[in-house]
């Protein structure tokens, strides 16, 4: 059961603020433009499968579901980030907090798979949080908002693995998420060199059960998984902390994992 995110956390800074969720189609980012509207914010759901947050928006409470708006976006591709948040802003005006959900990965090792595999994830994972967070921070800093960046990281972010005495098939995903961590860290020191209160999230989970695990993976891991709801749950928390309050870097994991 999924509690309200209204009963747990003081969201009231932010009600009709808006946040942008990329890769808001499945997982992470469907769970958290959920509980972001339950909790009274304005939301803008970017995703390449537009059609999947459509139906979120059909299924939601008639109360919630015009709080949450659709828009197509491949956040690998410079000109798609460009062309939505222009529409976010002639429609909203500004963006108050951005999550850098959208991620991607494929199985493969880096000394033999293709190349340009290896580059389409490198060009998600960490180019399309640089493409997204320079367009939110420009209206933050433009309107003169406090708002928050937050990056769906990884533990994988902060540690490279043993394989467990098998290939390893990650590849260039844990190296794109160390690059997610020096980000925070570089985003840190910039929101504030510039003269903002805007603030800079990290949260590293540890598996969640969503379409990103390979079945590989699902064997390996069995029932140790994260809920997509647990990592929403972490979002609301850091948004709720106090305008004096940042949390920097927040580890999750299920307990039980290995990793």
């Amino acid at each position: 059961m999924v509690v309200s995110s209204q009963k747990l956390f003081n969201m009231e800074r932010w009600q009709n603020k808006v946040a942008v969720v990329t890769g808001a189609s499945s997982g992470i980012g469907a769970a958290a433009a959920k509980d972001l509207v339950a909790a009274g914010v304005k939301v803008v759901a970017l995703a390449r499968r537009k059609n999947r947050v459509e139906e979120i928006i059909a299924s939601l409470p008639k109360e919630q579901q015009s709080l949450l708006t659709a828009i197509e976006c491949d956040v690998s591709k410079l000109e798609s980030v460009n062309k939505a948040f222009d529409e976010i802003i002639a429609k909203f005006g500004g963006i108050d907090i951005l999550i850098n959900n959208a991620g991607c990965t494929v199985e493969g090792q880096l000394v033999t798979m293709d190349p340009v595999s290896i580059q389409n994830t490198l060009q998600t994972n960490v180019m399309g949080i640089i493409y997204c967070t320079q367009r939110a921070f420009k209206s933050m800093k433009e309107r003169n908002v406090d708002g928050h960046v937050i990056l769906i990281n990884s533990i994988l972010g902060h540690k490279v693995p043993g394989s467990f005495g098998r290939l390893p098939a990650s590849n260039i995903y844990a190296p794109s998420k160390h690059a997610v961590t020096a980000l925070t860290e570089m985003y840190r020191q910039e929101f504030s060199g510039l003269g903002t209160k805007v603030k800079i999230t990290s949260i590293s989970p540890g598996a969640v059960n969503t379409e990103i695990i390979s079945d590989n993976t699902r064997k390996l891991l069995g029932e140790c998984f994260l809920d997509a709801h647990d990592i929403s749950n972490a979002i609301l928390y850091t948004l709720s902390t106090p305008p004096h309050v940042q949390i920097h870097e927040m580890t999750i994991k299920p307990v039980g994992e290995m990793v």
